[in-house]
This record gives structure tokens, C-alpha cells and sequence, in this order.
């Protein structure tokens, strides 16, 4: 009988945990019981809003793929579905669009002309990327190579000292480390002296700065502003903007310099962390009409930000002291078409001889691997270069599956070693150039706000090329067997993450 004794208490635990269980249960239908209204018109308004969910994504359909995925899952699963559509599939930029109107970019092609800034030669010769960064390109102007992020912010916070007038400083990601804090008190600095500061910050990206942080800003007379902070989460007519995120890197100084490219203000990107070690990226530094049409990107969005305008000023004479033409292009979730795509696989189709790519995150749709695969297989050296290291899993692991099915048609992948890669360039041909904040993935060509600068000029393709060449030593080849090499498990992770690529 002995050893039953504890065998007979175990039953008598687990007949009461039942016991308790049931009685839970029953008070839960008991409470749902005595508000049969309340549970109605809680499932009637759920439906109601899947089948508004349901006909908005009818109507605004990219692809049918992904359309049909939503409407099977707002219909089996509408519970679950409808808040995760409010925040991956609602896409709607109207007042973002309104505000460009407002500032009047449909009318800054005719304006550079009246000014004689626009580079007829070079519009002509790329019309469709002309078309899509809504202004010609523009000649005038000086640039220089910014590699890797003591080069960057050094000459950041040299041109941020030297300021006169006005300083436009715009990051997705903004740490509140040492790099965070230097930047801050040059910033704070300026105020001081009486010069407009306005400081941009993307929510998503920058959530980790302290209200102490901002606050030691706005009390030095920094104008500070989450890029989101107007159109909260939970907003009616926000609606639900988690998803996309202002991912443009943009200092402006005095209308006459612009700085443009990868990094983001942390440690990381001036290789203090013990991780990433040495971080590899690219920024670009331009003077002349392009820094004034990085400017208006940033005044677009200041004012869907903060609702405040920036007030211009009214110039008939903009300096021109180079002689490089420079296309500006900003992209983002607000555009009637996925304009960012657009560009690059023009590029694409457009490439002879070479297409090289630089970016840290390869997660490319459908068109983009055709444009890819097609340039490669008509004899064209495409290159893509990629980081070895990981900093986000998921798009690490799609990466590996996407770059297997690029290697199989001709195009060589590398992967970096020499530390962390995060730098975003393309250079076509010896005719072109792009340098900015787009990644190969599907968040930045469809999703996020982004900024490109496309350059043509020899002498800026002649830079890039040597420092690609350079890159591309301190990487190694993928072989065509790479990825079947893998774990059966590794392969299965990768094939998993690439279903998450429309929100990678």
C-alpha cells in the first residue's frame, strides 16, 4: 500500500487541477453566456472589418500572390489577420503625397530648367530614372568618396561646425552611445549659437534614445521629431505605420552640402563593437543643386512628421561648383508605383559588361531576380556583394536561399569577411553610379522611405570602382554547391525565411 499512497495523491492533484479548470471554463461561458450582445457585436465587427480589410487589399493588389494570401487568412482567420494587416498590408501614403503636391515636386523639372541647373544630356540618356526620381539630373556640382565612419562623421561634424544657417539631420538609427552623444552635443552646439537644428529620427530604428537624450536637445533649441510622432500607432487615420519606416541617412548644411549613404549614428558603424569589429559602409559628400534636392526631401518629410514647413528660401542663383551631374532620388511607400524597383531594374536591364552590387541585405522580389538573372546570362560580370557576419537572422538566413538561386544562373556571389558589410552601391558599366540607402530587399524597394544619388561622372566612377575592386578582395566566392553543402536543418531555416521576404 505504501508505495500507492503517492500515486493516489498525484490523482487527487490532477482530479482537482481538472476540477478547476472545468470551473474556470464554465465562468468563462457563464460570462460569455450573460453577454451574448457584447460577444455579437464583437465578432460582427470583426468580420465587418476583415471584409473592409478584404476589398481595400482587392483594390490596392501588387501582387496577386500576396493578395491571395490575405484574403484566405481574413477569411479563415480573422482574428489574427486583421490586426497583422493593419500593420504589414495597409498601405496608404495619401497625405504623404499630399504634402509632396503641397511643396510642389511636380514642378521642380521646370524650375531647374528656369535656374539652369538641369544636365540635359545626361536626363536624355536616362530617362526612366529621371522619371522616377521626379527631376533631371543636376549638373554643378562636387562629390567625394566617404569610406567607411571615421571618414564619414568627421567630415560631418566638420561641415555641421561650419554651419551658417541651417542644419538638416536625418537617421534611421540613432544610439544614445558615444557616437549618439558626439553627434548630439555638435548639434546642441549649433543651436546654441542661434543656427535652425532640426533633428529627424525614424521610431522603429532609433527606440532606444532616452527622453533625457532628446530632451537635452530640445532644451538647447534643437527642433526634434520622431518620424512617426504624429501618426501614432493606434490612430485612427494613422493607420498602423509600424511597418514603414523612414530608412534615408541625410545631413544638409546650408542648402550647399549634402551627405548621403549607409551609416547609421552608432558605435558599430566607427567599428567599436567587439561583434561586427571592422564595419564596412559608404557615405558620399556632395556640394552644388543636388544638396539642395537632398534639402527638399528632407522638408517633404519634416512636415508629414511634424506638420511644420520649413520656410525656403527663394533663390534665383544657385551656386554650381563642380562638374559632376547628380541625380536625387527619393523613394518610399508613397509612390504610385514601386519606383524604387523601377530604377534598379533598369540599371539592370541596361547593363553591358559589368553590374556590380554592394548591400548587406539580399532579399530581392521577383522582377529583380529576372533583371539579375537576364543581365548574367547574356555575358554580364554581375556581382553581389554581401556580408559574411549576420546582424538580423531572418534576412540573414533568406539571403543564403536567394543567393543559391542567383549562383545557379551566372551571377557571382561574395561574401564579405573583413568585418561587417553594410555599405549600399551599385556601379554600371563605367557610366553609373549609385550610392545610398537602399537595400536589395523588398522592405527597401517597396516599403521604406529611401534616398539614392546616381552619379555619372568618370571621375566618381573611377573612385568607385577602385574601392570596389578593394572590397571585393576581402571577400570570398559562393560556389554553385554552397548552399546544398549546408545542414538539411540550415536549408530548411533558409527556404522558411524566404516565405518572410515581402516584410523583410
Amino acid at each position: 500500500m505504501g508505495p500507492d499512497v503517492p500515486s493516489l495523491a498525484q490523482d487527487g492533484a490532477s482530479a482537482e487541477a481538472v476540477i478547476q479548470d472545468a470551473v474556470t471554463d464554465a465562468g468563462i461561458l457563464d460570462v460569455m453566456a450573460n453577454n451574448l450582445g457584447l460577444v455579437a457585436a464583437f465578432v460582427a465587427a470583426m468580420y465587418v472589418t476583415a471584409g473592409i480589410c478584404a476589398v481595400r487589399e482587392v483594390m490596392n493588389s501588387r501582387t496577386s500572390q500576396g493578395s491571395v494570401a490575405w484574403l484566405l487568412s481574413l477569411f479563415f482567420l480573422p482574428y489574427l489577420t486583421v490586426p497583422l494587416y493593419f500593420v504589414f498590408g495597409w498601405r496608404s501614403f495619401a497625405d504623404y503625397a499630399k504634402i509632396q503636391t503641397t511643396l510642389g515636386r511636380a514642378e521642380r523639372a521646370r524650375r531647374a530648367d528656369e535656374l539652369g541647373l538641369t544636365d540635359h544630356a545626361e536626363t536624355r540618356d536616362w530617362p526612366v530614372l529621371s522619371r522616377v526620381a521626379g527631376v533631371p539630373f543636376l549638373a554643378g556640382n562636387t562629390s567625394s568618396l566617404l569610406i567607411d565612419g571615421d571618414a564619414t562623421f568627421s567630415a560631418i561634424k566638420e561641415a555641421v561646425a561650419q554651419a551658417k544657417d541651417i542644419v538638416m539631420f536625418q537617421f534611421f538609427a540613432i544610439h544614445e552611445d558615444a557616437l549618439g552623444l558626439e553627434m548630439a552635443d555638435a548639434l546642441i552646439e549649433k543651436a546654441r549659437e542661434g543656427i535652425s537644428v532640426y533633428f529627424l529620427y525614424d521610431d522603429v530604428g532609433s527606440h532606444s534614445l532616452s527622453k533625457n537624450y532628446l530632451g537635452r536637445l530640445k532644451n538647447a533649441g534643437v527642433k526634434v521629431c520622431g518620424f512617426n510622432e504624429n501618426h501614432r500607432f493606434l490612430k485612427l487615420l494613422g493607420p498602423m505605420r509600424l511597418n514603414y519606416r523612414n530608412h534615408r541617412k541625410l545631413v544638409v548644411t546650408d542648402y550647399q552640402t549634402a551627405f548621403v549613404g549607409g551609416h547609421n549614428v552608432a558605435d558599430q558603424y566607427v567599428g567599436r563593437d567587439n561583434w561586427f569589429g571592422h564595419w564596412r559602409d559608404t557615405h558620399v559628400r556632395v556640394e552644388g543643386p543636388a544638396a539642395v534636392a537632398c534639402a527638399l526631401s528632407f522638408v517633404e518629410d519634416w512636415l508629414w512628421a511634424s506638420g511644420e514647413q520649413i520656410d525656403l528660401p527663394q533663390v534665383t542663383d544657385i551656386p554650381m561648383p563642380g562638374d559632376e551631374s547628380v541625380l536625387v532620388m527619393p523613394t518610399g511607400p508613397a509612390d504610385k508605383l514601386e519606383e524604387c524597383a523601377i530604377a534598379f531594374v533598369e540599371a539592370a536591364a541596361r547593363a553591358k559588361t559589368r553590374l556590380w552590387i554592394t548591400t548587406p541585405y539580399l532579399v530581392p522580389s521577383l522582377d529583380v531576380q529576372t533583371a539579375l538573372c537576364a543581365a548574367a546570362m547574356r555575358g554580364v560580370d554581375v556581382r553581389i556583394l554581401l556580408p559574411e557576419k549576420r546582424d538580423h537572422w531572418a534576412v540573414w538566413l533568406a539571403s543564403h536561399a536567394y543567393e543559391d538561386t542567383l549562383v545557379q544562373r551566372g551571377v557571382k556571389v561574395y561574401r564579405y569577411t573583413d568585418g561587417f558589410m553594410h555599405q549600399k552601391v551599385t556601379l554600371l558599366d563605367n557610366d553609373l553610379v549609385s550610392i545610398g540607402t537602399v537595400n536589395f530587399d523588398n522592405r527597401s524597394f517597396q516599403i521604406n522611405f529611401e534616398l539614392t544619388l546616381w552619379f555619372t561622372h568618370e571621375r566618381t566612377i573611377a573612385s568607385v570602382e577602385e574601392m570596389l575592386e578593394a572590397d571585393f578582395k576581402c571577400a570570398k566566392l559562393t560556389w554553385p554547391d554552397a548552399f546544398q553543402s549546408r545542414s538539411y536543418v540550415f536549408r530548411v531555416l533558409a527556404q522558411g525565411a524566404r516565405l518572410l521576404s515581402p516584410i523583410l
